[in-house]
């Protein structure tokens, strides 16, 4: 359970950074299309970044 607020946390805290940090007034529709976009290549980022890290974690030699 905690993780899962974590998660959601994170989600909604990200969520909030995009709006203000491209001045979207969330109450016209060119800016919730705007945000939109903008948070699916976010969430695509995050993605291709967790992809990244984790086969850099892979190929470390975990053996003493």
């Amino acid at each position: 359970m905690k993780i899962l607020m974590f998660i959601l946390m994170f989600v909604i805290i990200c969520a909030l950074l995009i709006i203000s940090n491209n001045d979207l007034a969330m109450y016209k529709q060119e800016n919730i299309e705007n945000f939109s976009k903008l948070y699916i290549q976010w969430g695509d980022k995050v993605y291709l970044n967790a992809q990244i890290l984790t086969g850099e974690v892979i190929k470390l030699d975990w053996l003493p």
